[in-house]
């Protein structure tokens, strides 16, 4: 897997196999533990006492899937629920059946869920990473889902195959455009800064703060993503 995260995706707390799952991924060395069906911050607390008495480690993270009606209902409670949680998966398939949805290609049914999730994470500092496309023909499909959802604040999406990963990262990492601009909006920034100015004006926009934050995510995003292809290639 080169420099990539693997996160294991275990059996839900009600079937019979989740602390069997448990007790093997604990020394498996994840990088994080995915639950479905998560629904309630209780769930969300029995995940991390079953982490904790199977022994895996205090450090690994936990992820959960965001897939029913009750859990969207329940997101922002199950957001804060606890410190280990750090990502919330949306699970467009099994929610839109519980919704019972049409499929559309601006996924209108599920739109209004796929907006929870992003508040939520938002709200109390998680990652959240869009539903999947399971047209795998459908390229074109795929990249516009991919766009909407990099609009909406998703930090990624997950795939169903191989053949998804170029078009998703392209979607979710910063354009060549979009890296020109938050390169020389975080230099006019610091050079206000450096002048004792709290703003500055690029080409015509008014610069604050909380702009330069986020130029400064996409630039730290776009480095990271160099130092994965160097890894990879080493």
């Amino acid at each position: 897997f080169g420099p990539r995260e693997v996160i294991v995706r275990v059996n839900g707390l009600d079937s019979p196999w989740a602390a069997e799952d448990m007790a093997v991924v604990a020394a498996c060395g994840a990088e994080a533990i995915l639950f479905p069906k998560i629904q309630s911050a209780a769930d969300v607390l029995q995940a991390v006492e079953l982490m904790n008495r199977t022994g895996v480690p205090d450090q690994t993270p936990l992820w959960i899937m965001a897939e029913t009606p009750r859990c969207i209902l329940n997101i922002e409670a199950i957001a804060s629920a606890n410190r280990r949680l750090r990502c919330i998966v949306a699970g467009t398939s099994d929610l839109g059946r519980e919704l019972r949805t049409r499929y559309t290609p601006s996924r209108d049914g599920v739109y209004g869920s796929l907006a929870q999730i992003v508040l939520a994470a938002r709200a109390h500092g998680l990652d959240a990473l869009d539903g999947v496309h399971l047209d795998l023909a459908d390229e074109a499909g795929l990249a516009t889902v991919c766009e909407q959802g990099r609009n909406m604040g998703f930090d990624g999406k997950t795939l169903i195959h191989p053949r998804q990963i170029e078009t998703a990262n392209r979607a979710f990492a910063p354009s060549d455009a979009e890296l020109v601009q938050a390169q020389t909006v975080v230099a006019a920034w610091n050079e206000a800064r450096a002048q004792g100015k709290g703003i500055c004006v690029v080409n015509g926009r008014l610069i604050e703060k909380l702009h330069v934050d986020e130029f400064e995510r996409q630039i730290a995003l776009h480095e990271a993503i160099v130092d994965r292809d160097r890894a990879a290639a080493a």
